[in-house]
């Protein structure tokens, strides 16, 4: 074989043999391949991280707060609850049912089926606390007196 079977008529200081590996255009007509500013590219990222972590962590806190909140309610209920027990009472409270939490001249309290509309000229207790209502949990739903 001579020399000239295996000319190459591509001119290797003007163009390549495997353009298409190239990492820029290699013709006129080629689309314009241009580096990435890793810069900006990371910045954007990070915001869009930022933004989302931020997005996520406000919705965790919104959460917490709710349970805090029912917490809260939660124990002042057991309060109201416990001191409801400790009054006075002459009668096993019924769920659902309504009584009326007076407290006596003594500071103790006591639990009655009588409303303070009820009492008339008999009533006997320094003032009325709260109407309340028996859960099905064995705690009280409490309704204060906003006169005192």
């Amino acid at each position: 074989m001579s020399e000239e079977a295996f000319f190459n008529p591509i001119n290797p200081d003007k163009v390549a043999e495997n353009p298409g590996l190239l990492p820029y255009a290699h013709t006129a007509g080629g689309a314009v391949i241009k580096p990435d500013d890793m810069g900006k590219v990371k910045g954007r990222s990070m915001l869009a991280m930022r933004q989302q972590t931020d997005r996520q962590m406000n919705q965790l806190y919104e959460q917490m707060e709710v349970l805090a909140r029912q917490a809260k309610l939660l124990a002042d209920r057991k309060e109201i609850s416990e001191r409801i027990y400790d009054a006075a009472m002459g009668f096993e409270p019924i769920i659902s049912e309504t009584y009326y939490l007076y407290e006596k001249e003594n500071g103790a309290d006591l639990l009655s089926l009588v409303a303070p509309e009820e009492w008339g000229r008999s009533f006997k207790y320094s003032r009325f606390l709260a109407k309340v209502t028996l859960l099905a949990d064995h705690t009280w739903e409490v309704e204060y007196n906003e006169s005192n």
